[in-house]
C-alpha cells in the first residue's frame, strides 16, 4: 500500500473520530453548558446535538432532578444554653443551569454550609423543650433563608427536614425523669378522677335506691290504708245489712218469739259459763217467769259483752 493511501486513510479515520466527538446526546432531566472559545455559548437540553469541532466544548453538566444533600451534624446552643447536636437533609433543584455554572463555584457545598449556619441561628432562638416541638418552624426558617440566598445561583430549595436533635446524656436523663414524673402525675390524676366518678355513681345509685324504697313504702302504706278502709266499709255494710235483717225478722210474724228464744238460749249458755269464772250475778227469784228470765238474760249478756 502506498504511503499516500495510508495517510489518506489516517486522515479519514481522524476526521471520523472528530465528527463522532462533536455529537452529543443529552439525557432526560439534564442540561449541558456549552462554551465556545472559553465563553458561554448555549445550554443544551435533552436530545441530540452537534458541536463545532475544536471550538465548542461541554464545560458543565447539571441534573435538573431534585437532589437530597445530607447536612452534617453540628453542635448548636439553645436559648437556655444547652448544647445539642443537630443534623438534617436539604432538598434542592437546579432551575437555571447557567447561573448554577457561573453564579457560584459549588452550589451544593454552599447550600449545605448555609443550612448549617441558619440552623445554629434558629436553634439559638429556641429553648430545648421547644426544639422538639418546633421542628416545622425550624424547617421553614432554614428553607426561607437558604432559598433566598441561593436565588443568584439558579438553585431552588424545595424543603428541609431535621433528622436528629441529640442533647447531652445528662439532659436526656433529666428529661426521662421529667417525663416519668409527668406520666405518674397523669396516672394519679386519672385514678383520682376515676375514684371520684365511682363515688358519684355509688352515691347516685344509693339515692335512687332510697327513692325507690320510699316510693315502694309509700305505695305499700297507701294500699294498706285503702285495704283497711275497704275492710271497715265492708264490715260496716255487713253490720248494717245484718241489723236491717234482724229488724225485718223481728217485725215478721212470730219474729219476737224467735228473738225471745234466742235470748233464752244465750241466757242458758251464760249461766253455763258461771262455773268457769268468778263473776258475781243476780239470779231472779222467779225463774219460771219468762219475761223476767229474758230481762235477766239480757242483763247477763250485756255484762258479759262489757267484760270481753
Amino acid at each position: 500500500m502506498e504511503p499516500f493511501t495510508i495517510i489518506l486513510i489516517g486522515i479519514i479515520f481522524f476526521a471520523f473520530i472528530i465528527f463522532v466527538k462533536t455529537l452529543r446526546t443529552v439525557p432526560q432531566r439534564s442540561a449541558y453548558i456549552v462554551e465556545r472559545l472559553g465563553k458561554y455559548n448555549a445550554t443544551l437540553e435533552a436530545g441530540f446535538h452537534i458541536l463545532v469541532p475544536f471550538v465548542d466544548k461541554i464545560a458543565y453538566k447539571h441534573s435538573l432532578k431534585e437532589q437530597a444533600l445530607d447536612v452534617p451534624s453540628q453542635m448548636c446552643i439553645t436559648k437556655d444554653n444547652i448544647s445539642v447536636e443537630v443534623d438534617g437533609i436539604l432538598y434542592i433543584q437546579v432551575i437555571d443551569p447557567m447561573k448554577a455554572s457561573y453564579g457560584i463555584n459549588n452550589y451544593q457545598f454552599a447550600a449545605t454550609q448555609l443550612a448549617q449556619t441558619t440552623m445554629r441561628s434558629v436553634m439559638g432562638k429556641l429553648e430545648l423543650d421547644r426544639t422538639f416541638e418546633e421542628r416545622d418552624t425550624i424547617n421553614v426558617a432554614i428553607v426561607e433563608a437558604v432559598d433566598k440566598a441561593s436565588e443568584p445561583w439558579g438553585v431552588k430549595v424545595t424543603r428541609y427536614e431535621v433528622k436528629n436533635i441529640l442533647p447531652p446524656q445528662s439532659i436526656k436523663d433529666a428529661m426521662e425523669k421529667q417525663m416519668r414524673a409527668e406520666r405518674e402525675k397523669r396516672a394519679l390524676i386519672a385514678e383520682s378522677e376515676g375514684d371520684k366518678q365511682a363515688k358519684i355513681n355509688r352515691a347516685e345509685g344509693d339515692k335512687q335506691e332510697m327513692i325507690a324504697k320510699s316510693e315502694g313504702e309509700k305505695m305499700k302504706r297507701i294500699n294498706e290504708a285503702e285495704g283497711r278502709g275497704q275492710e271497715i266499709e265492708r264490715v260496716a255494710l255487713a253490720t248494717a245489712i245484718g241489723i236491717r235483717e234482724i229488724a225485718s225478722a223481728i217485725n215478721e210474724q212470730n219474729g219476737m218469739n224467735a228473738v225471745n228464744l234466742r235470748i233464752a238460749e244465750q241466757y242458758i249458755n251464760a249461766f253455763g259459763n258461771l262455773a268457769k269464772t268468778n263473776n258475781s250475778v243476780i239470779i231472779p227469784s222467779n225463774l219460771s217467769d219468762i219475761s223476767g228470765m229474758i230481762a235477766t238474760a239480757m242483763t247477763i249478756i250485756k255484762d258479759q259483752e262489757k267484760k270481753k
